[in-house]
């Protein structure tokens, strides 16, 4: 039962995430660095730290040029420059970590907040979102 539930969950996120960021598809920068999130990340949720670890320096480079693209519309410049300066410090950290051979549950904790982070550009920095919980969240998963 476990399994069909990891699935099912797997298939909402997967399906969720893909109509949230197609939306984004001008934004090139937006969806390379996703497809490398995607990749490290969700391996990590099941223990599986081996992507963070090959694909930190991709994802520090991906999040350098992120930031370094210009902010499309629909997005509050501002916002999204600071949490994108924030992506790109976390992404620092977890190639830092990875260099020194941090064990698997600091690479765990690191690639989890990183992926919290950017997040955060689909929940607080698209105009017209609102954060009403106080938590930024408005049901975008990936």
């Amino acid at each position: 039962m476990r399994n069909f539930k990891t699935i099912a969950l797997l298939f909402v996120a997967i399906f969720v995430s893909q109509f949230t960021f197609a939306e984004d598809a001008s934004w090139k920068e937006l969806q390379s660095f996703h497809s490398v999130m995607a990749k490290t990340f969700h391996p990590a949720e099941e223990g599986k730290l081996q992507p963070v670890k090959d694909n930190a320096a991709d994802l520090l480079a991906k999040a350098k040029a992120w930031q370094a693209s210009a902010v499309p519309a629909g997005f509050k410049k501002e916002e999204t420059a600071k949490v994108l300066k924030d992506l790109v410090a976390k992404c620092e950290e977890i190639q830092m970590a990875v260099k020194a051979k941090a064990d698997d549950k600091k690479l765990t904790t690191l690639i989890t907040e990183a992926h919290d982070v950017f997040h955060q550009i689909a929940e607080k920095c698209r105009e017209g979102k609102h954060d009403h919980d106080g938590h930024g969240h408005e049901g975008h998963q990936h």
